[in-house]
């Protein structure tokens, strides 16, 4: 049930038809996996959690330093070195007292990510590691666990959502091996802008409401400011969902 601070705190989102205090209420009841607290995760875990989602489970295994500062708004000078989930959850709990923050400084792991992500509704991709993106990818789906992706570099940015069963995955796309991790440049506007939209994505599938992103990639370019879209179409060889269809009975 919502409190009278509820009522009041969240008064301009239940205003809409789309969510309404029975929406509302599922968002308080709804938990969330935020793999990533740096340029991605910041955005999304801010907005998550001042939109009332009851639950964020934050998964970061690294430290907050000056050089994450220009995209990174969860965390400030007063931070640095500090443990970016533990950063994030005081950071968090400061937008929004009413939500519960699990802030874990582990990395994702085959061994692992069953465990980190049992309970969830929705696992939200803020990573910017591609390997560990398909291990994610691979447990959404074999676990029927909506995924949000979204990755940036530069002024670029793009998103996608995952319904397993019903759509293409991470792996469709990238059949090939996972390339190796590399420092890339970004600018801090970029994570703002898919964030945001990876955060609007974890609410419309929290509440099955409007078009989510599914077998469709957005492609943002700060530069020229514009979007592109392209379908993406599930791969019947896929090694991640097609062995899941495969299993299915």
């Amino acid at each position: 049930m919502l409190s009278e601070n509820d009522l009041a705190r969240y008064d301009r989102q239940t205003l809409l038809p789309e969510i309404g205090k029975a929406g509302q209420e599922k968002l308080k009841r709804s938990k969330v996996l935020i793999a990533g607290a740096g340029g991605l995760g910041s955005p999304i875990a801010i907005y998550l959690a001042v939109a009332g989602v009851g639950s964020l489970k934050v998964v970061d295994d690294d430290r907050v330093s000056l050089s994450n500062l220009n995209r990174q708004v969860l965390h400030g000078d007063a931070d640095i070195g500090d443990r970016k989930v533990d950063s994030a959850a005081r950071r968090l709990i400061r937008l929004n007292s009413g939500i519960s923050v699990e802030a874990l400084a582990v990395t994702i792991t085959e061994a692992n990510v069953l465990a980190l992500t049992s309970g969830c509704d929705v696992l939200v991709d803020a990573l910017d590691n591609v390997a560990t993106r398909f291990i994610l990818n691979q447990t959404a789906v074999m676990q029927g666990i909506p995924l949000i992706h979204g990755a940036v570099n530069g002024f670029e940015g793009r998103a996608m959502t995952i319904l397993p069963g019903k759509s293409a995955c991470l792996r469709c796309m990238h059949p090939g091996r996972a390339p190796s991790p590399a420092k890339f440049p970004v600018i801090g506007v970029a994570p703002g802008v898919i964030g945001a939209v990876q955060a609007t994505e974890t609410i419309k599938v929290l509440l099955d409401i409007g078009t989510p992103l599914v077998n469709r990639l957005m492609v943002y370019d700060g530069l020229s400011m514009s979007c592109r879209e392209f379908k993406i179409k599930i791969n019947p060889h896929c090694e991640h969902c097609g062995q899941a269809r495969k299993e299915q009975p």
